[in-house]
């Protein structure tokens, strides 16, 4: 039995697409990928894009979040949420596949 799952988009961040989409007058999809860097060895790359071919596209009432091929064997079972936090508010990855992370969030290792 395969356990792998894609990433997950909590509606809290789709939320919040619709809103910056709103905003800017324009819908753009939310692109998550993963770069080699970082404090940790990985960091997330987090960035308004439009979609390419091979891209993983989870989508909810218009609104896309994007994966390319490359970053998704590192965002299994992952959850991409929105947070507002004291520090900044900002879209955030929760994974599972990560050992370790830094202080920032942004960077992690496997």
């Amino acid at each position: 039995m395969d356990l792998t799952l894609p990433p997950r988009v909590t509606d809290r961040a789709f939320a919040r697409l619709a809103e910056i989409a709103e905003a800017m007058g324009e819908v753009k999809a939310l692109r998550i990928a993963v770069d080699g860097g970082g404090c940790s060895g990985f960091q997330y790359d987090i960035r308004l894009d439009d979609p390419a071919e091979g891209d993983l596209v989870l989508e909810k009432d218009g609104q896309k979040v994007l994966v390319d091929e490359v970053s998704l064997p590192f965002l299994t079972n992952a959850t991409i949420d929105y947070t507002e936090e004291l520090i900044g508010a900002r879209f955030v990855v929760e994974n599972p596949n990560a050992t370790s992370s830094c202080g920032c969030g942004t960077s992690f290792s496997m």
